[in-house]
């Protein structure tokens, strides 16, 4: 289903607008409502916070205006909106972990705010800077170099620092980051231009096996590479989640760019043969998977380690019920990181079910209008793109959602926008600037042709025939 806008189509600039003031509305909201229940009064600084996320906001749309007139109109919007929910429930944990005096002076609230404000900034140079999606394509190999860096970064002596139990996390004077976070686009970008150039051989050769078409040992090479640096990551820096994000976004991209099923059979053995061993061979996998089985047992439970936080979370979203205790109004605060790992148990429990379910219908819309710019882009590499950006912002909030609900294991992925981090709230503004770059291609119209003129040829036609009836006349006996 083609995305593409017909000639002279209006692209939908008014409707973004009006939508992203819906949003900034709720947003401020949330966050006055916040205050107002913990406190009894609105935010001293409130005129200069919101006013800031305002203009941030407004100056990302008229840079679409100007430079991406024909981008979606919906996805700025609804990332403004999760973005600015989390904003108010960060704010909220901030304030209640000062009354009970276990603030250890992080300042989650305004940090949160000024990376959102990078986050924007960062999405806005995107849009300016990137003026043809395509144009990423001759930087394959690059991107590969930096993804792959940005992985082993935390591993360097001096600026690698281990945090609950894994090694993710850089430190550059005063600063931390979290470079995967970035690795994950560049690794994107890599995929895509790596399988458009090489998407025939690895679509059509190869033998075939109970009605699958194989691939070739050749072909798998790729295949086993990345199920190779997911692994290491897991293994040296006991990342989980950032090892199955990556091995999950290559099997997609490979089996959007060949549509064959065996890439997904071989992907999913590999990952399970994975699963298995690092069940077997590391401590922290079977804490995560016993914890997830038997979060109720007291051993359990106690346990460093435990699932001392996956049942508080429960309890949390339990206690919400099926409209919440309302901002500003539960305990959220009991659940270890809530503020991170758990916010969404933490928005579960005060904005109860239905607010749950609102926040899914958020992320759904922001995924199916990423698949659907992979559908009407017109080259292939885009597409890929696309898709790959799209899985990444799918896969993370899901994966969050599952874990936090007891349905899969714990993989320590955050939620998109909503939790505390600085490198991933500018890593996934990033994804949705390259989304909207895509997205104007995709639905730009075609060039109108001109209409030709055929009243010249008409009338030379006339002159011809008016001649040659003439030297027929004149050739006429009598």
């Amino acid at each position: 289903m083609a995305t593409v806008l017909p000639a002279g189509a209006k692209p939908g600039r008014w409707a973004e607008l009006l939508l992203l003031v819906c949003a900034l509305g709720l947003s401020f909201f949330a966050y006055a409502q916040v205050a107002l229940a913990v406190t009894g009064s609105l935010p001293a600084q409130m005129t200069l916070h919101c006013g800031g996320f305002t203009a941030l906001a407004l100056a990302a749309h008229l840079i679409l205006r100007w430079r991406a007139p024909y981008a979606d109109p919906v996805i700025l919007p609804v990332a403004v909106l999760l973005n600015g929910t989390g904003l108010a429930m960060i704010y909220r944990l901030a304030l209640r972990y000062q009354e009970s005096g276990l603030d250890p002076g992080w300042g989650i609230a305004p940090r949160q705010l000024i990376w959102t404000g990078i986050g924007l900034v960062a999405a806005v140079v995107t849009v300016v800077w990137l003026r043809d999606h395509r144009s990423l394509r001759r930087f394959t190999y690059t991107a590969m170099l930096l993804g792959l860096c940005g992985l082993v970064a935390p591993l360097v002596p001096g600026i690698g620092v281990r945090s609950y139990g894994a090694q993710i996390w850089i430190r550059i004077g005063p600063m931390s980051l979290q470079p995967a976070e970035l690795s994950k686009i560049a690794l994107a970008v890599f995929f895509a231009g790596y399988l458009v150039a090489r998407r025939d051989a690895m679509a059509l050769a190869g033998p075939k096996l109970l009605g699958l078409q194989l691939p070739r040992l050749r072909d798998m090479g790729p295949l086993m590479a990345a199920w190779l640096v997911s692994v290491g990551v897991l293994v040296f820096e006991r990342d989980l989640g950032t090892s199955l994000l990556l091995f999950g976004l290559f099997v997609v991209m490979l089996y959007v760019a060949t549509n064959r099923p065996s890439w997904i059979v071989m992907g999913l053995m590999l990952f399970s043969g994975g699963v298995l061993a690092a069940y077997r061979l590391f401590t922290h996998v079977q804490q995560r998977v016993e914890g997830w089985l038997n979060p109720f047992d007291p051993d359990v439970y106690d346990k460093v380690g435990g699932s001392y936080q996956l049942v508080q979370g429960l309890f949390g979203l339990s206690n919400g019920g099926l409209f919440g205790t309302g901002l500003g109004r539960g305990r959220p605060d009991i659940t270890p990181l809530a503020y991170s790992d758990f916010i969404f148990a933490a928005i579960g429990e005060e904005l109860g079910l239905t607010g749950v379910i609102a926040l899914i219908l958020a992320y759904l819309v922001l995924v199916e209008r990423g698949f659907r710019i992979a559908l009407g882009v017109r080259d292939g590499f885009g597409k890929l793109l696309a898709t790959g950006l799209s899985f990444i912002l799918a896969f993370q909030f899901f994966v969050v959602v599952g874990g936090v609900t007891r349905v899969i294991p714990l993989t320590g992925l955050v939620t998109p926008f909503l939790a505390y981090g600085g490198s991933a709230l500018l890593a996934n503004w990033i994804v949705v600037a390259l989304l909207l770059r895509i997205s104007d291609g995709a639905r730009r119209p075609p060039p109108a042709t001109s209409e030709i003129d055929l009243r010249p040829v008409l009338e030379a036609e006339a002159a011809r025939q008016a001649k040659a009836r003439a030297v027929t006349e004149a050739v006429r006996p009598p």
